[in-house]
């Protein structure tokens, strides 16, 4: 689903994000990404959504060589992701439901369709009677289960999140990977970058560890 082959970023005036990283993630795996600040953790998650180029080397995602890929294929792309920020990136002037049903409005779906879908994506975060209300109105565990149900609406084969967790308290983080899990059991692949060691070890699953943008550990699952 995901392959990094000797993959590097170099940024102009000689900045390294990243350096010879190779690894693959497996359809319907999840599996974390962690390090210290600044390990490259959120270069290497846009480098999935082509978001960036990779300097050298080949990002393969879903089959399809990201390196090689045109730029006007990139919305093509990033319609096959979800993804899901720590700040949730909510539109304030929109209901939880509009927030919800935009990646779907983009893509043209019927009205139908989409409130179908949305009510179906709320109803796996738990915000099923929540579709009327205002994000500013939520909670913030309430507001990245939003941001959760945006990103899976469209059920998408690859899920991306970068610190989801990094503005909540411990039982809110471990009730969010939870439902990543979830997600991931349905066979939609998750990768999450995460520096949560500690929630990162009670989930059990494989870790990327990088280190000033090298691949510096790859922990399997059950460790």
């Amino acid at each position: 689903m995901i392959k990094f082959d000797r993959v590097s970023k170099l940024y102009p005036g000689g900045g390294r994000a990243l350096a010879d990283v190779s690894f693959t993630i497996e359809r319907g795996s999840m599996v974390f990404l962690t390090g210290h600040s600044g390990a490259g953790k959120s270069t290497l998650l846009r480098l999935v959504m082509m978001l960036e180029r990779a300097s050298r080397g080949q990002v393969i995602v879903n089959n399809r060589n990201l390196s090689t890929t045109p730029d006007r294929l990139a919305p093509l792309v990033r319609q096959c992701t979800g993804m899901i920020f720590q700040d949730h990136k909510l539109l304030r002037d929109k209901t939880v439901a509009d927030n919800v049903a935009l990646p779907l409005m983009i893509a043209g779906l019927k009205y139908a369709d989409i409130r179908k879908r949305v009510r179906a994506a709320l109803d796996k975060v738990g915000l099923l009677g929540k579709e009327k209300a205002w994000p500013l109105t939520l909670s913030g565990g309430e507001q990245q289960r939003v941001g959760i149900a945006r990103a899976i609406v469209a059920m998408p084969p690859l899920l991306l999140a970068d610190e989801p967790t990094g503005n909540l308290d411990p039982p809110l983080s471990r009730e969010l990977f939870a439902l990543f899990e979830d997600v991931s059991e349905q066979g939609v692949t998750v990768l999450i970058a995460s520096h949560d060691l500690d929630l990162i070890r009670q989930m059990h699953k494989r870790v990327l560890v990088l280190s000033s943008g090298r691949l510096a550990d790859d922990i399997p699952a059950g460790v």
